[in-house]
């Protein structure tokens, strides 16, 4: 029997509920021109429609057709009774010391997932989800103690996105000079869930994120990380673009299969060979290596050396990630002399190796930290260790 489809938009809601108005929120041009049609907007017009409404929508921020002066006002009434533009409603909003922000949005179904921007000199990342939960259950995430309840649509992933630039302040004003100053400059793809089990809901949502006449970032901002869903990477090349960072965290399939479960379907060899094979894997465009440092799981130098042997001949860069904690987790951070020794033996290689700074742990905003509010059970040590098979 052949293997079911690696993208699971069967689990993805309608855009609407019956007879409700469409969110044109996440519609690609071609469908929101083929709405605007189905309800009405003159063929010959369409095309220019989509053009002037776009804009509104992810240039300008604007929520309320109302507001749209190049449409005749007729239209515009015409638009807010068959159409919405709605985004994902924040529940709550977190502020680190260091700065880091945490929402808890709330999205169609009343389902909730976190989101998380990270501000830095100069510029700014924003950490946006793809899924409720996430089918992988990688022992050392908290996201991953929580059982998938859906994917998310294009509109509540591009909506994180429209959301936190609401939050910081950040749409342009129409007719004012343009400020080139990007507080939030770059996306990641490391929230809550697996990017690539979503593909086509990330693709066109990247894609608005991308457009020159929308939110306008280039493709080299947007980074999505996977687990190794080894048959959807070339794809990720090809249809978005954008780079590419990958969960490896271990150097043997025996300790990879606990870390990163999927690695028992796609092992470190085909993903690697994947991986070699990306259509961008240049200089320019290295692929990054994420590698969460566990104590006296994956730190060791003998780790290290296996880890340049097993990325030689792919263009790389390794991003060490000290294990942030969470209630229950059960495993601990390497030491900061271990993680030292682990980079310095990268670096020697040839390999870049950051050394990853956590950020908002006091907000449990870290990576590997996100788990809905709604979900967040207390499992003890006792009980996680037991799931992960370590017990």
């Amino acid at each position: 029997m052949a293997d079911a489809p690696i993208t699971q938009d069967v689990l993805t809601i309608p855009r609407k509920l019956p007879d409700g108005p469409v969110n044109l929120v996440g519609l690609t041009r071609a469908a929101m021109r083929d709405a605007l049609i189905a309800h009405g907007t003159p063929e010959k017009q369409a095309k220019m429609r989509v053009g002037q409404i776009w804009q509104w929508i992810y240039q300008w921020g604007v929520r309320d057709f109302a507001v749209m002066t190049n449409l005749s006002k007729a239209y515009r009434a015409e638009l807010a009774e068959k159409f919405v533009i709605e985004i994902p409603e924040v529940v709550s909003k977190q502020v680190s010391e260091d700065g880091t922000r945490k929402w808890l949005v709330r999205i169609a179904g009343g389902h909730e997932v976190e989101v998380v921007y990270i501000p830095e000199e100069g510029r700014g990342t924003l950490c946006i989800s793809s899924q409720v939960g996430c089918t992988l259950t990688c022992s050392f995430c908290h996201t991953g103690t929580q059982k998938l309840v859906r994917n998310l649509t294009a509109g509540e992933i591009i909506g994180q996105v429209m959301m936190a630039r609401d939050d910081l302040n950040e749409w342009p004003v129409p007719g004012a000079p343009k400020d080139e100053t990007r507080l939030l400059s770059n996306i990641v793809l490391m929230g809550m869930g697996e990017p690539l089990y979503n593909f086509e809901n990330v693709r066109d949502a990247m894609k608005i994120a991308m457009d020159e006449e929308g939110i306008q970032l280039s493709r080299r901002r947007i980074t999505l990380s996977t687990s190794g869903v080894v048959p959807e990477i070339e794809r990720t090349a090809n249809e978005i673009g954008c780079q590419l960072a990958v969960s490896f965290h271990a150097t043997t399939d025996e300790v990879r299969n606990t870390l990163v479960p999927i690695n028992k379907r796609w092992n470190i060899e085909v993903l690697l060979e994947a991986l070699r094979a990306y259509p961008r894997g240049r200089n320019s465009e290295r692929i990054t290596f994420e590698y969460v440092m566990l104590h006296g799981v994956n730190d060791s130098d003998e780790d290290a050396r296996r880890l340049v042997k097993l990325i030689d001949g792919i263009p790389a860069k390794i991003n060490l990630i000290p294990f942030n904690e969470w209630p229950g987790a059960p495993y601990t951070r390497s030491s900061n002399n271990r993680i030292r020794a682990f980079a310095d033996i990268i670096y020697k290689a040839g390999y870049a190796s950051p050394i990853r700074t956590p950020r908002g742990e006091d907000i449990m905003a870290a990576c590997g930290q996100l788990k809905s509010a709604t979900e967040r059970a207390r499992k003890s040590r006792a009980q996680i260790a037991a799931d992960a098979g370590l017990g």
